[in-house]
């Protein structure tokens, strides 16, 4: 109930530097964190305004920030899972719904700092780069390519020191955005499909690995393997524990094609113990990714109700299901001696795969360049280094003409993704837009709503 002579409760009150109260409307009190640069993502901000607020000011805002807090949009609030797929949309959930542009925590009339706009998908760029190196080394090292193709060995040692050069680039820059930015980072940790990128720093370095040139002059050192897979390691018992424990980020909510990422680990890790000796933990490794494939593999393929993100038009995205089988056989061969039975079978999963996402071409036109395609480019080079062994292993012309269409086709794809990449950095300047993902409010849409229109 109003008494005569009062208005309606429209906002809350802050005072300016001149001492003036001023009103501050609802949809600007969903923004109330991110006054004075950012301070709701910024981790330094955030410490000296708790070492530092002025407890006069605490005073005059504390109706707001209690408002504030009712309403669930403190950028520091956890965000569900559930959250993320209500108010995301997209194959890689990276597009804000219509109906919660008006709730995000960061204004999109603004450009955002780098560093908030810079996502954690940035290392697809060294898995392709990677994939490239090792599929240009297999091709000017193994014996029955020799027979009808020359490939120069400088070309492998160009690729491997640009994927160098981009891993320890954008490594330092997502660890400065870390050190800047914790709560971007945790937010993206906690997304349904960028937490599988998480993998990739570890996926990259064991690329670099496998695929070291021979002028460099060095041998893998078992070390090496242990420095790479200790933390993937400890990120799939939380992950796989989730899957498993179910929840709210059991697997057949929050599957999606990136998942996948999450599994290749174990198969390029893998090939990298066999050749550096460890052949019982290479086969560990691969016995936990295959066993997790097969799952993940029937849940994609199910689409579960719960799934409800999984788009129904095909999108680059799913070319990861190629990777995971194609790494898997050349990790056997590794590991046996010899491209058999087993890595037969798998190889030809990914084969099947390979041709049944090829014939609806026509699906996979029409999608938005994000910096996340990169990650589209290593499927298609696992593929072609996975035909590259078997054409070692049974020599026709058939397998010749896999490796020549499958390496043609991959290196088309990198070049191509390379280009634009370049174009959209240098010329458009669209590389790298403001990231809504991150941005989103932590309570339900309809929930905000109703206390907005309760306050108006």
């Amino acid at each position: 109930m109003m008494s005569d002579g009062m208005k309606p409760d429209t906002g809350a009150e802050r005072i300016n530097a001149s001492g003036d109260r001023l009103l501050i409307p609802m949809q600007q009190q969903l923004r109330i964190t991110i006054d004075d640069g950012y301070a709701a993502f910024s981790t330094c901000a955030r410490k000296l305004t708790r070492d530092s607020k002025d407890p006069n000011l605490m005073k005059n805002s504390s109706n707001s920030m209690d408002e504030e807090s009712a309403l669930g949009t403190t950028s520091n609030a956890p965000v569900p899972t559930g959250r993320y797929f209500d108010a995301l949309q997209g194959p890689e959930l990276e597009v804000v719904e219509e109906s919660e542009q008006d709730l995000l925590l960061l204004p999109m009339d603004k450009v955002w700092p780098f560093l908030l706009r810079f996502p954690v998908n940035s290392f697809g760029i060294v898995l392709g780069l990677g994939s490239q190196g090792i599929l240009w080394k297999s091709l000017s090292s193994t014996p029955a390519m020799e027979e009808f193709v020359h490939i120069p060995k400088q070309v492998n040692l160009v690729l491997w020191c640009a994927t160098l050069l981009a891993f320890v680039a954008i490594s330092l820059t997502y660890l400065l955005k870390c050190f800047l930015y914790f709560e971007a980072v945790r937010r993206e940790f906690f997304h349904p499909v960028r937490i599988n990128y998480f993998f990739a720093p570890c996926i990259g370095g064991m690329f670099l690995a496998i695929g070291l040139p021979d002028a460099v002059g060095l041998s893998l050192h078992p070390s090496v393997w242990c420095l790479l897979m200790a933390p993937l390691f400890l990120l799939e018992l939380k992950i796989y524990g989730q899957w498993l424990s179910g929840g709210d980020r059991r697997l057949s909510k929050v599957a999606n094609p990136s998942t996948h990422l999450s599994i290749v680990g174990n198969f390029v890790g893998a090939v990298l113990g066999a050749r550096v000796g460890w052949k019982e933990p290479a086969m560990f490794f691969w016995a936990v990714g295959l066993a997790h494939y097969m799952v993940l593999f029937v849940t994609l393929y199910q689409r579960l109700p719960t799934n409800k993100r999984l788009p129904k038009d095909l999108h680059p995205v799913f070319f990861l299901f190629v990777a995971a089988p194609s790494t898997a056989s050349v990790a056997w061969e590794d590991i046996t001696g010899s491209f058999g039975y087993v890595s037969r079978i798998v190889y030809f999963v990914s084969l099947f795969l390979l041709l049944s996402l090829v014939v609806r071409v026509n699906l996979f036109r029409g999608f938005r360049f994000s910096i996340s395609w990169w990650a589209y480019t290593f499927p298609l080079g696992a593929a072609a280094i996975a035909a590259i062994h078997y054409y070692s292993a049974v020599t026709c012309t058939l397998t010749r003409f896999l490796v020549v269409a499958l390496s043609l086709a991959s290196v088309l794809v990198v070049v191509s993704i390379f280009v634009t990449t370049l174009a959209c950095a240098c010329l458009y300047g669209t590389l790298f837009p403001n990231d809504q993902a991150i941005a989103i409010t932590s309570e339900q849409h309809r929930k905000q709503q109703q206390l907005c229109k309760q306050q108006a």
